[in-house]
């Protein structure tokens, strides 16, 4: 179910809201929401409700056995304990297949392996609840954030339907008063309304449009475009991939506001940046803040000198490519992300005033050129397609 179809938009939606709103207890209504996420994720895979239902299960109880533990090394045995489960279940079901694939293309001779191991399929939205239980338990181990004692009210917020597609990755300390408080679901209807409203045009009226004219570029043979079909292409999906990932986006914080729950901005024009340090803080940011606060900081930042803020900004990024999928297309856009901003970084500091003007156009052109690399379905496509970018074809 998506949130622009008919059984959601006239059926779904109706029914949760109206019930949500006559529960009168924080408790009745978490019951609700709960209900009615795993309604969400059962309507695509049924078969993949009893892992979530599992991951819940799991990052409840190691959420508690964290926050009681007395002394520091049972905490950790129980996070490691517990992001293992969670980075195993994301491998197996996001990157098994495409590691075997991998394992296949460098051996000398080829392993054949049974069919369901090459063709296992993506449980929708792991990515996102994977993360958030992980900040979860992260935070909890590092008593930034109490743990949860309510199995259900947990699951509430690792279920919750509203950003369980494509994000924003909400963290538990943000919204936990809101889920155990008596919330006002009168009091932000109409901005929660109009807010989902302008993402569904996000989604519908442009992202579909533009994706009309991308897909069909990206279906031609890339060594045959020419140097104007090949800009129509590469721009129609630069805008395609902003209105989707914004206008999903919206359409979450919307139906959070809805719910009685306030969700974190993830868009904030990031065209209009100018530099790729600036376009990171604004594209995607809860999926930003996410690996800065867990990764890039406990790999040392940029405290420990620059060989080792460069190599943390690759790495970081080389994951955020895979994140994002199991694919070496991917693995590519993380490492030219993470070349761009390790020159920035390189440069900062100099005295060179580059014009405003300038800088945006060049971050929009690394920016173009990098969706190029994220939305091709090879190697090859993606080497002749930024061929035909520069009129090498």
């Amino acid at each position: 179910m998506v949130f622009s179809s008919v059984t959601f938009l006239f059926y779904f939606l109706p029914v949760c809201l109206g019930l949500h709103f006559l529960a009168r207890t924080p408790a009745a209504r978490n019951r609700i929401l709960l209900a009615f996420s795993l309604l969400f994720y059962a309507w695509g895979e049924p078969a993949y409700v009893l892992l979530m239902l599992g991951s819940i299960l799991g990052n409840w109880y190691c959420g508690k056995r964290i926050g009681e533990a007395l002394d520091t090394r049972s905490r950790g045995i129980w996070l490691s304990v517990s992001l293992f489960a969670n980075l195993g279940l994301l491998g197996i079901f996001k990157y098994l297949s495409f590691a075997l694939q991998t394992l296949n293309t460098i051996l000398p001779t080829a392993i054949t392996y049974p069919d369901f191991l090459l063709n296992i399929a993506l449980p929708i939205g792991i990515s996102f609840y994977t993360f958030q239980s992980m900040s979860y338990l992260i935070d909890v181990y590092k008593g930034s954030s109490p743990y949860e004692r309510n199995l259900l009210d947990l699951g509430t917020y690792i279920a919750m339907f509203p950003q369980l597609v494509a994000g924003p990755i909400v963290r538990y300390a943000q919204i936990k008063e809101e889920l155990h408080a008596n919330r006002r679901v009168d009091r932000d209807l109409i901005n929660g309304a109009c807010t989902f409203v302008i993402g569904l045009a996000f989604k519908v009226l442009l992202a579909d449009t533009f994706a009309k004219d991308a897909d069909h570029v990206f279906s031609m043979d890339a060594a045959q475009l020419s140097l104007a079909l090949a800009w129509l292409g590469a721009v129609s999906y630069s805008f395609q991939i902003y209105f989707d990932f914004a206008g999903y986006s919206l359409m979450a914080i919307g139906l959070g506001r809805l719910l009685g729950f306030t969700f974190p901005i993830n868009f904030d024009v990031p065209y209009s940046a100018r530099s790729i340090t600036d376009f990171w803080r604004r594209w995607h940011i809860s999926l930003t803040g996410w690996f800065r606060d867990y990764l890039y900081v406990p790999l040392g930042g940029n405290r420990a000198g620059r060989p080792k803020t460069y190599r943390n900004l690759f790495v970081v990024f080389v994951l955020c490519g895979l994140w994002h999928g199991a694919a070496w297309t991917f693995v590519f856009w993380g490492c030219y992300q993470g070349l761009f901003l390790t020159l920035e970084r390189m440069l900062r500091g100099t005295n060179v005033v580059v014009p405003s003007y300038i800088r945006r156009t060049y971050t929009l052109l690394v920016v173009v050129f990098g969706w190029v690399l994220f939305r091709s379905d090879s190697r090859y496509q993606m080497g002749h397609y930024t061929a035909a970018l520069v009129g090498m074809h």
